[in-house]
């Protein structure tokens, strides 16, 4: 059984994936329709994202990177901020990336990445001084 339950009426790689996809992204989830859902929660939340080896720190380095290369700022805008809120990268540690990822990504995607980290610390600190 889940912690929540509300998986618990789904088949067992689905109730799996979607409860990682949580930890990972750090915001609820809910089932969807569609082969590219399904496999992404089934077999790449459900199998991918639990094998051993690396650290969830490790496979959004990873991530993150491989993001940078391609230009993918629509799914950094995801993984930066949910990396952060994890505790996985700290403000200094994401702006540490930016500088090390301009100079092998490109200023350019390098500087869209910065946004999306300044605008992650911004975020956060403002939810701090909030609470």
């Amino acid at each position: 059984m889940s912690d929540t339950g509300k998986f618990d009426d789904l088949p067992e790689a689905r109730r799996r994936g979607l409860e990682r996809m949580e930890q990972v992204y750090g915001f609820d989830m809910s089932d969807a329709d569609g082969d590219f859902f399904g496999y992404t929660a089934d077999h790449l939340f459900a199998d991918i994202w639990t094998r051993p080896g690396l650290t969830d720190r490790d496979r959004r380095l990873l991530l993150i990177g491989l993001l940078a290369g391609t230009g993918g700022a629509d799914v950094l805008g995801i993984q930066i901020p949910a990396a952060h809120a994890n505790g996985e990268l700290d403000d200094e540690a994401l702006r540490e990336i930016v500088i090390f990822l301009c100079h092998y990504a490109g200023w350019p995607n390098g500087a869209r990445i910065n946004a999306i980290v300044e605008d992650t610390i911004a975020k956060a600190a403002r939810k701090r001084e909030s609470s």
